[in-house]
């Protein structure tokens, strides 16, 4: 197992950007990789324009509330989660060859659509991470309503995370279920899955999902399941310890380690000879980096790979928030050895492509 030691990173900037669709803004950005392509996964989605020098969580110089951002300012819609198809072959140029995913009226597709009883000035469905497996496509979610009180970005709370299941024929998902609920994991309970870790042939889909101490700090939980009972929730395993080994009561489950403002990714680095993990450090700004032996640990420190510093163009109030980083391995060189990093910016608000490359 190699240790973690920079030879070069390469900003090379905000994605998406150049679009026929008039997608002005999005965070999240999971990749899924397909068997000739690679399915991104967002958060909330802004269609229309900006207004120049104008943060968007401050229209007019006022704090944004809790209602969709739909006709506020130049904007004339916004979705709570879309996708598009990405079809580069590594990240060295950008993620420049893509087509969003449209429905029927040519707009951008809620990919996870509201539920009758889910106001979308209320309540938002937002994305995690996702897998193509057995002809099909899981995208987990975090479901989270928005409070009347507070100002962005801690307007919100969560109600739970779970998994809802589609093909990349019509790209139409519906929630999986488990005892009269789509909310697999409680509000008081990780949120499956912040990242997914698997590589076909393996047994076991590994899932990552994070919750919240008592002091507020973000802890890292994992959990198994095999690749055929993925929609049956009573076979989920949680890690305790390699002492104590799984359980299927996730409340007994373990943290791995802490510090990630929620995403993250994990993968197996074959030029470093280790599992590899990405995130954001809480939200210092620094993109990090640790490593393991196995899947469930023990996991190194973290190392900074890279220190964003804010380049917001806007006038006035602004919230100079960094989070969402995560590693693409689908788009890797040289087995690894150059990695490409996503984040977001609040202000930007586009996903922002870093190229590490490891001595």
């Amino acid at each position: 197992m190699k240790e973690i030691k920079i030879l070069n990173v390469r900003d090379i900037g905000p994605q998406f950007q150049d679009n026929p669709n008039k997608m002005v803004g999005q965070d999240g950005a999971y990749s899924i990789p397909l068997d000739d392509k690679c399915l991104f996964f967002f958060g909330d989605t802004l269609i229309g324009k900006r207004t120049e020098g104008e943060s968007l969580w401050y229209p007019g110089g006022q704090p944004l509330g809790p209602v969709d951002m739909s006709g506020i300012g130049g904007l004339e819609k916004m979705i709570t989660n879309t996708g598009l198809l990405c079809f580069n072959k590594t990240g060295e140029n950008g993620f420049n060859n893509f087509e969003y995913i449209l429905d029927a009226t040519n707009q951008l597709k809620q990919l996870i659509p509201h539920e009758e009883d889910e106001d979308h000035n209320w309540y938002r469905i937002w994305c995690l991470h996702g897998i193509a497996v057995n002809g099909k496509v899981y995208l987990y979610f975090i479901k989270i309503k928005m409070l009347k009180d507070g100002e962005p970005p801690a307007n919100f709370v969560v109600v739970g995370s779970g998994m809802a299941v589609g093909n990349e024929k019509d790209w139409n998902f519906k929630r999986v279920y488990h005892n009269g609920s789509y909310i697999l994991w409680k509000e008081d309970e990780p949120g499956f899955a912040s990242a997914i870790l698997y590589q076909p042939g393996d047994e076991y889909v590994y899932l990552y999902g994070t919750k919240n101490d008592s002091s507020g700090i973000h802890n890292l939980h994992l959990a198994r399941v095999k690749t055929e009972e993925i929609e049956n929730i009573d076979k989920y395993e949680y890690f305790v310890s390699e002492k104590e080994s799984w359980t299927k009561d996730v409340k007994l489950s373990s943290p791995l380690f802490s510090g990630m403002p929620n995403e993250l990714s994990v993968n197996y680095n074959k030029y470093l000879d280790c599992y590899l993990s990405i995130h954001s450090f809480e939200l210092s700004g620094k993109i990090v980096g640790r490593t393991s032996p196995t899947p469930w640990g023990p996991w190194s420190d973290p190392i900074t790979l890279w220190q964003v510093i804010p380049q917001s163009k806007t006038k006035g109030p602004k919230l100079e928030l960094i989070y969402a980083g995560k590693e693409h391995p689908s788009f890797a060189k040289d087995n690894g050895k150059t990695i490409y990093v996503t984040y977001i910016e609040f202000e930007e608000y586009y996903p922002h492509l870093i190229e590490i490359t490891f001595e």
